[in-house]
């Protein structure tokens, strides 16, 4: 038997919401066949089945929001008798999410009717004393009153056993505190708020250097039309695939800190910084040092308008994002490193500009690039020789389609 979890897809991904299952209870599943799909603070995220079997029960169903780990289906063979497990991950389920009633008709269930409707507190009194020690609230109350800047005391005692807070009595607390909206002013939307946490966590977190470095773009932006007349490609693709492969070469590019060890990653796995109306997304080029330039176009542009879609695939196992401005004009700009990855290229665009070479002055074409570097693990001469490489490969890009 196996418990199916709410996947954390991303390293900062704290809950997800269940958009459709796409087996149903009873039927077969084969390991690898698309089980689930949810949706996160990010992007929507398709979930495999991790091993083979028939889904005996469905925990959580469609619209469900649930904390990653939480268990929310179980996975078993036909004939195995699953109902004391079934009725254990229920129990754990509702201690969980704080909810004294699920959803789903479930065996060893205290009850399968509807969740009395809770009635609406009024604000506490000054004379109602608070619980003493910590004030007993379930986890997503916790998140949802942290980001809404709501005091549990202030919705105490909840609708739960013993009064713990519910997620319903915060949300209800946050609207009555709510104040009428000042001209002008509108919330956060999902994605900003997750974009303004992690960035901010980065930056407070992660010790950050810069290394800027320009090089003749000449060559690379004539090799770029003579390939594009062969199938579609863009600068940013070769510089992917020129980044892929250094990054190859020094694997420091390609680790993370987790705790007080470094874990390094076989594959040069490159994050592509998509800008949208409402925020960014990041899909990854998995393996990218083993792709050819047509195909690092092919998979780029594929990951690029699924991201746009809401769809962001092999999130979270991106070690190094690319994020280009160039198109719109910008020369140089630096970027916030993308956790948990130890650094992130800022493009900037292909300019004119005079060159001096052998004492001589003559027009010509450079680009700007700033690399963004984790100094816990990458000191500034590795920086150095890995953006001399980068020039290397940039300046002589035939060497890209060998």
């Amino acid at each position: 038997m196996i418990k199916i979890t709410m996947p954390q897809a991303g390293q900062t991904m704290e809950e997800g919401t269940i958009l459709a299952w796409r087996k149903n209870e009873g039927e077969e599943v084969c390991k690898g066949e698309i089980l689930f799909e949810i949706e996160t603070d990010k992007a929507n995220v398709e979930v495999e089945a991790p091993e083979h079997g028939v889904l005996r029960k469905i925990l959580c169903p469609q619209g469900k929001t649930v904390p990653v780990l939480a268990p929310i289906a179980i996975l078993a063979d036909p004939a195995e008798d699953v109902d004391a497990a079934i009725a254990e991950t229920v129990s754990e389920l509702r201690a969980l999410l704080g909810e004294s009633t699920l959803t789903a008709d479930l065996p060893g269930a205290v009850s399968t009717e509807p969740a009395p409707a809770v009635e609406k507190k009024a604000p506490r009194e000054a004379g109602v004393p608070l619980p003493e020690g910590r004030i007993l609230a379930s986890p997503l109350a916790r998140r949802i009153a942290r980001e809404r800047g709501l005091d549990l005391a202030s919705v105490w005692p909840g609708g739960g056993p013993g009064g713990r807070i519910l997620s319903a009595d915060v949300n209800r607390g946050a609207v009555a505190a709510a104040k009428a909206p000042e001209p002008g002013k509108r919330a956060l939307s999902g994605m900003r708020k997750a974009i303004a946490r992690n960035l901010l966590l980065s930056k407070q977190t992660i010790p950050h250097f810069y290394v800027r470095l320009t090089i003749d773009a000449a060559a690379l932006q004539d090799f770029c039309r003579a390939q594009k007349a062969k199938y579609p490609c863009s600068v940013t693709d070769a510089i992917t695939l020129a980044c892929a492969r250094v990054i190859h070469e020094f694997p420091a590019f390609r680790s993370r800190l987790a705790g007080e060890d470094l874990i390094e990653v076989a594959e040069s796995n490159i994050g592509l910084a998509v800008g949208m109306e409402d925020g960014l997304r990041v899909p990854v080029l998995v393996g990218a040092e083993r792709m050819s330039l047509k195909q690092v176009a092919e998979e780029s542009r594929r990951v690029g308008e699924a991201a746009r879609q809401g769809k962001v695939e092999a999130m979270g196992r991106g070690v190094f994002t690319i994020s280009n401005l160039g198109m719109y004009g910008v020369e140089e700009f630096s970027a916030i490193i993308n956790l948990p990855e130890a650094a992130i290229l800022a493009v900037g665009a292909i300019r004119e500009a005079v060159i001096v070479r052998d004492e001589a002055l003559r027009p010509g074409r450079v680009l700007t690039m700033t690399l963004s570097a984790d100094h816990r693990i990458i000191d500034g001469l590795l920086a150095a020789r890995f953006m001399n490489r980068l020039k290397e490969l940039l300046e002589s890009p035939a060497s890209l389609v060998s």
